[in-house]
């Protein structure tokens, strides 16, 4: 005789939920359906003939190191590396931030490094603050903690800092994307964040920031880190998937000395260490200054990209500056992948997604990406994946979509 098994879930288990953003790009698998959806660097991007050669000359050189267990904190030439990297982007900044190698945690991703604060940081009720809108991924790595995430209201320049003031009292920690952050493209302007640093150090919040895209920079490079103007007063997040390959899944943490010691034991309860191979490769590829060769012509790309997507907009949308409640407005991104726009008044994103599925586009809806009170109007459009001809396209079908719902 058997017995049914019943599973009983934790009561965690219930509060998390699919990706939206995953469930869309299902969508975008059909055939002939351009998109605007994923937030997937472009392939054209990949430096496939360098990994190659890395991979020869790291199982040449080590093969035992490279494919054996390793050290938790990560691969020490690759976190020397990394810490040089910060000093010097730093320094051409204007800002002095001594990053020790010691600091530096190496994840599977940079989205394991959010899993890890939430662990150490996070108790059930605790209130975490982030931006309006914010990155999708970030609050769903939180939500198992079970926190009391507090939206704080943002503009162009970055966060609104009379509604943090009203907000941080007990806070656990504030997250920010200051570079060209997902999903809305903007930056945080130097002026808003020496405001945000002030203001931080004198309530003694703690500031986690996400920079996955900062060096997608377009004509100029961002502002110093937040976190290098306050080291002891924040944890950085960086990744190596904008400007190497996703696959990989590699990513670090720089971590003040306070909270160090905990992420290091999440790290090594999650999965023991990032693969070793992965971070002997990075590290190969990255030497004698890769890097300062190769991510200026994924900017070139991503910029022409970003144009002709400005100017098929533009011309599909005349009305957007003189009518801007009667059209589909957008913002400029001055880098990263993603542009923000907003329906005409009236419209529903999600509601139209369907019929710009049906037209031959996908975008994602911004309502997703609020952790307060979303604006149904808005959206995310990304412009790195499609080509030229295929972004014209799908912006006239997006015309088309949104037209036919207004009629």
């Amino acid at each position: 005789m058997t017995h049914e098994t019943h599973w009983t879930l934790a009561e965690r288990a219930a509060k998390m939920n699919p990706s939206v953003i995953r469930e869309i790009l299902k969508v975008t698998e059909k055939p002939g359906i351009i998109s605007f959806a994923g937030g997937l660097p472009s392939s054209k991007t990949f430096p496939v003939a360098e990994f190659e050669e890395a991979c020869a000359k790291v199982l040449k050189d080590d093969p035992a190191g490279a494919l054996q267990y390793a050290a938790s904190e990560g691969y020490g030439p690759l976190r020397e590396l990394v810490a040089a990297q910060l000093k010097a982007q730093s320094a051409a900044a204007g800002v002095t931030w001594n990053v020790d190698p010691s600091q530096i945690l190496i994840t599977t991703g940079s989205q394991q490094g959010l899993d890890l604060v939430a662990k150490i940081l996070i108790d059930a009720g605790s209130k975490v603050l982030v931006e309006s809108p914010t990155y999708l991924g970030a609050v769903m790595a939180f939500t198992p903690m079970e926190p009391n995430v507090v939206s704080v209201a943002s503009d162009a320049d970055g966060i609104d800092m009379a509604d943090l003031a009203a907000k941080s009292a007990d806070a656990r920690f504030l997250y920010v994307l200051p570079n060209f952050q997902n999903p809305t493209g903007r930056s945080m302007t130097e002026a808003r964040r020496a405001a945000l640093s002030a203001e931080a150090a004198r309530s003694g919040l703690p500031i986690m920031e996400d920079n996955p895209y900062g060096d997608l920079w377009f004509d100029q490079a961002p502002p110093a880190p937040l976190t290098a103007r306050n080291p002891e007063g924040g944890i950085y997040l960086g990744s190596f998937s904008k400007v190497l390959a996703p696959g990989l899944r590699m990513g670090f943490i720089v971590a003040p000395k306070a909270v160090y010691p905990k992420l290091l034991q999440a790290k090594q309860a999650a999965d023991l260490h990032s693969p070793s191979f992965n971070q002997r490769l990075i590290f190969e590829v990255m030497q004698n200054g890769f890097l300062d060769r190769h991510v200026p012509t994924i900017r070139s790309l991503y910029k022409s990209q970003r144009d002709a997507m400005l100017q098929a907009l533009a011309q599909h949308f005349p009305n957007a500056a003189t009518q801007p409640e009667q059209s589909l407005t957008w913002n400029t991104p001055a880098g990263g992948m993603f542009l923000w726009a907003r329906l005409p008044e009236g419209m529903n994103a999600v509601n139209l997604l369907p019929h710009a599925v049906d037209k031959g586009v996908a975008f994602v809806p911004g309502a997703p990406f609020y952790a307060g009170e979303a604006d149904a109007r808005s959206m995310r459009l990304s412009f790195v994946t499609p080509s030229v001809e295929e972004i014209h396209r799908g912006v006239a079908a997006l015309a088309e979509a949104i037209q036919a719902q207004r009629g």
